[in-house]
């Protein structure tokens, strides 16, 4: 698997889904999403300076596939962070407790951005399937009224040659607000990366 679009990514992150696939093919899969994260950092966020792979202060190697689902498995950035468990995720990873904070920051460098891209599109494509399927129902209802009504001149052979692909509807409305429907915004996610950065440049003073 090579990394050329966005599409790449999710189809990716959606093999992550399945938790026995990742612990069958786990080492096949650690070099292909260290692949994915440099190319979604480099070609969508525009950071060339980051390394892949990442390390501990102790020269100790960190997993970002490994960081990634132990993250996922605990409920996700917000809720590690909402109730401090980022020990928690450390010690899961063979690491000490102290180490927390480290992970937190290796989070945000290099998968906060990527997981929520992923997340978005996701909801995005749910919503956006269910408008479909309502704008479909809504037709079919409409033409089933009119046929009660005898406003209908299909015969019963022509209805059933009829068929509705993805968007069936005659809403302009509606399909211009898919049309329209938010896009991901990467310039506020480099800002928000730069944040990132500037936070572990700090936390590596304090430390020295």
């Amino acid at each position: 698997m090579s990394f050329k679009v966005l599409q790449d990514c999710k189809a990716l992150l959606e093999m992550l889904e399945n938790n026995g696939y990742v612990s069958k093919y786990k080492f096949s899969l650690e070099s292909k999403f260290d692949d994915m994260v440099d190319w979604f950092l480099k070609e969508k966020l525009e950071i060339t300076t980051r390394p892949i792979h990442a390390y501990a202060s102790d020269n100790r190697k960190v997993s970002l596939l490994e960081l990634c689902m132990v993250v996922k498995r605990e409920g996700g950035h917000r809720r590690v962070t909402e109730n401090n468990m980022w020990v928690v995720v450390a010690k899961d990873m063979g690491f000490d407790y102290h180490d927390g904070e480290f992970m937190r920051l290796m989070y945000a460098m290099y998968l906060d951005v990527l997981v929520y891209y992923y997340k978005f599109k996701s909801t995005q494509q749910k919503v956006v399937e269910k408008e479909i399927v309502e704008d479909v129902a809504e037709v079919r209802r409409s033409r089933s009224l009119d046929n009660q009504e005898g406003t209908s001149n299909h015969t019963g052979a022509e209805q059933d040659g009829e068929h509705y692909a993805f968007y069936a509807g005659n809403n302009w409305y509606r399909l211009n607000k898919l049309q329209k429907r938010k896009k991901f915004d990467f310039k506020q996610a480099k800002k928000a990366v730069n944040e990132a950065n500037k936070s572990v440049m700090m936390h590596s003073r304090k430390n020295n």
